[in-house]
């Protein structure tokens, strides 16, 4: 078996569970190879004995790996999507900050879970992202033009609101007038979208969510529209730019820029244990409070 392993972050006590995931997948013979700045930072912080190879880019990975580790946060996971992209590797999230929707294997059971994953007692959940192309080209984003989460438009350098008109499959929808807009997948409605009024849809609900962010009109709400729609905007405003925010990663556009969303090629493969359903985390980070009674 052979597997990679990404993380963004050295958090504090985060390397007592690096060392037994490595542990771990070293009794098993298991080949590792793990991200070069990743790596870096596991020297800095820890003694291993052990030699590992590297990567760095996505061009050095292949569909030869059977997983891909992402140690942190969703933060983490949405920055692994990047390396492993259209490579249909499955990834395993092991959460060692807080609670996540993404990165839901347990720090406290990692050696149980991923001793249970090791022997492929676990399911897969795919989900869907969405796909960006702009009238100024591709470079915009250095051929990541793609979010598992959201594609943001806001405004930049003004407290002045923006415009974003916005059109369905070449049917005009409405123009916004707002602080910006949030179009999400299924996975990313238990994130920015939902701290801005958007519905929580499940994983493989065949959707995206347009929500306005804090809108002028107190009538504009969310709408959630067939991920097989082909979505424009086109922003104005007072400056001569705006963002434009793909999951973490930020570029600026001219405004006026025609912007078109589609859903992408490729899925992305997430490992689910039989306990960690979405409806499990859902409770656990929306209804805390019930989940504490009982």
């Amino acid at each position: 078996m052979k597997v990679g392993i990404y993380g963004q972050f050295y958090h504090k006590n985060s390397g007592h569970y690096v060392q037994q995931l490595l542990d771990l997948l070293n009794q098993k013979d298991v080949e590792v190879i793990i991200e070069e700045n990743f790596l870096k930072l596991i020297h800095e912080n820890e003694e291993i004995d052990k030699t590992y190879s590297h990567f760095s880019t996505f061009e050095e990975l292949d569909n030869t790996y059977d997983l891909f580790f992402s140690i942190g946060g969703d933060g983490t996971i949405l920055q692994t999507v990047t390396y492993v992209r259209d490579l249909d590797i499955p990834i395993v999230g092991i959460n060692t900050g807080r609670l996540g929707f993404l990165a839901t294997v347990n720090k406290e059971k990692l050696v149980s879970s991923v001793d249970e994953i090791l022997k492929n007692n676990y399911s897969i959940t795919e989900r869907s992202l969405i796909s960006i192309k702009t009238s100024k080209g591709e470079e915009t984003f250095g051929g990541l033009n793609f979010a598992l989460n959201e594609v943001t438009v806001s405004r930049k350098n003004s407290t002045s609101m923006i415009s974003v008109d916005t059109s369905l499959n070449g049917e005009r929808l409405t123009n916004y007038w707002a602080d910006g807009l949030i179009i999400s997948t299924p996975t990313g409605s238990t994130g920015y979208s939902l701290s801005c009024g958007g519905p929580v849809i499940m994983p493989k609900t065949s959707s995206f969510i347009l929500t306005p962010i804090a809108p002028h009109n107190l009538n504009a709400r969310p709408i959630v529209v067939p991920d097989s729609t082909e979505i424009k905007l086109k922003v104005s405003g007072r400056e001569e730019e705006h963002l434009v925010s793909l999951d973490s990663r930020i570029a600026t556009l001219p405004v006026e820029t025609e912007i078109t969303l589609t859903k992408a090629p490729f899925n992305i493969k997430l490992v689910l244990l039989e306990e960690d359903t979405f409806l499990t985390t859902l409770r656990k980070k929306l209804l805390w409070g019930e989940d504490k009674r009982n």
